[in-house]
């Protein structure tokens, strides 16, 4: 179903995939929109579990377009440097295709938003992030996205 990388020497595994979205804070998740036009949107994320989970408002472009059409894919850019003589840029990127649900499951969105709060908050408490946690459960979403495919592609001069 998912196409085959024409590179085939620049593929990353599995592995190295996992370990590039669990280094990075941030990526693109891509949507199918409004009147057909594709909606991509920068954001924070946690991987865990075999799955990538975003925090999200109740309402807005992007819950709409996950209820209407739930196969999105999720891109995380691990290195960008532009070498101007070679007319090129050394990179590594991973992305991410599956199936978004928002997360109606009491535990489940529990465990997220702390595998959230430890990424991005490393440094407060577990009771911090549970206070916070309960404020804010009722006025959040989350949305897992549960993987059917990882695609991993670096530049050829980064092979090892």
């Amino acid at each position: 179903m998912f196409r085959y990388m024409r590179r085939s020497k620049q593929v990353l595994t599995k592995e190295a995939s996992i370990e590039i979205l669990n280094r990075n804070t941030s990526g693109v998740l891509a949507l199918y929109g409004d009147h057909a036009y594709p909606y991509a949107v920068p954001l924070n994320y946690v991987y865990s579990n075999q799955r990538v989970y975003f925090h999200s408002a109740k309402s807005g472009h992007k819950i709409d377009a996950i209820k209407q059409h739930s196969k999105i894919s999720f891109c995380v850019i691990d290195q960008d440097e532009i070498i101007q003589e070679e007319y090129t840029s050394y990179f590594r990127s991973v992305i991410v295709f599956g199936q978004a649900r928002i997360v109606e499951d009491v535990k489940e969105k529990q465990e997220a938003l702390i595998f959230l709060a430890n990424k991005y908050s490393p440094d407060l408490t577990m009771m911090q992030h549970e206070d916070t946690i309960h404020k804010e459960f009722d006025f959040v979403s989350i949305i897992a996205l549960d993987i059917e495919h990882i695609s991993g592609k670096e530049a050829i001069e980064l092979i090892e």
